[in-house]
């Protein structure tokens, strides 16, 4: 059977608290060896490697979500950092912009938007900053916020590596990715049929510069659309990618996880 990983899940959610286990031994059972879950807090950083402690085929990736930054402190950097050393902490994040999930869409005003934007953006640079430090790379979070996104990443091109993940940008948007030697990571919406520019993409970006994640317990591919995702549906993401790419599923295990390995270069 195929391996694949999944590199990015959000196993820490109390979607998954009464069935962890079972959740991984489904995804062991349909090839899916890795399962990378990502940190959006301190708490939910030290979760994820408390579960790599416990299941062999757990890594973690620790930092803050763009939008979980409201308890977190100005400086989000001393609280890293002595996580960043675990051999099983694999790179940080998820951090990033977020334009979608502003104050003004719960009923604040332009002015605190733009306070939003600037604590996202400060708090973003401390994940690069740090990872240069560190030697990790970064997982990106660009919802609504590609070209600002860029514009801060490309400040540390050459230093540090993202991956673009849930990525539902355009072909265009993938090749500036690329060009800072990055990449990106697809999920369930490459089965969807609203998410033809996303097949585009697929279609588009070169073997060895991509991975696949579920971002679970969100976004579950077709046909479980509306469901709880979880790390075994990978496998129903890499058919659809293999389709669209026209190779074999061997063919794209074999890239999409030595470009999991290249990237999280922690990752046994």
């Amino acid at each position: 059977m195929e391996t694949f990983y999944d590199t990015h899940a959000h196993l820490t959610y109390p979607d998954f608290a009464a069935e962890l286990p079972q959740v991984l031994e489904r995804a062991a059972a349909v090839g899916i060896q890795r399962v990378i879950v990502i940190g959006t807090d301190l708490q939910t950083s030290q979760q994820a490697i408390a579960l790599s402690q416990s299941h062999a085929s757990v890594y973690a990736v620790v930092g803050w979500h763009p939008n979980d930054l409201a308890q977190a402190p100005q400086d989000v950097r001393e609280a890293l950092r002595p996580l960043c050393a675990h051999p099983k902490v694999v790179a940080l994040g998820e951090t990033g912009l977020d334009h979608h999930r502003l104050p003004s869409s719960r009923g604040g005003s332009p002015a605190e938007d733009e306070v939003w934007k600037e604590r996202q953006a400060r708090v973003f640079r401390q994940h690069l900053e740090l990872a240069v430090e560190t030697g990790l790379n970064c997982v990106i979070h660009q919802r609504t916020a590609m070209q600002p996104t860029l514009d801060i990443f490309a400040e540390y091109h050459g230093r540090v590596r993202g991956q673009f993940h849930c990525f539902v940008d355009d072909p265009a948007a993938m090749q500036r990715v690329l060009a800072l030697d990055s990449l990106v990571s697809f999920t369930g919406v490459a089965t969807f049929k609203s998410a033809e520019v996303v097949r585009q993409t697929i279609a588009a970006v070169p073997m060895g510069r991509f991975m696949l994640e579920t971002d679970c317990p969100f976004l579950a591919p077709t046909p479980h659309r509306g469901q709880r995702c979880e790390p075994a549906y990978v496998r129903l993401i890499a058919e659809t990618v293999a389709q669209i790419k026209q190779c074999t599923l061997q063919e794209l295990s074999e890239a999409t996880c030595a470009a999991a390995h290249g990237f999280f270069r922690k990752l046994a």
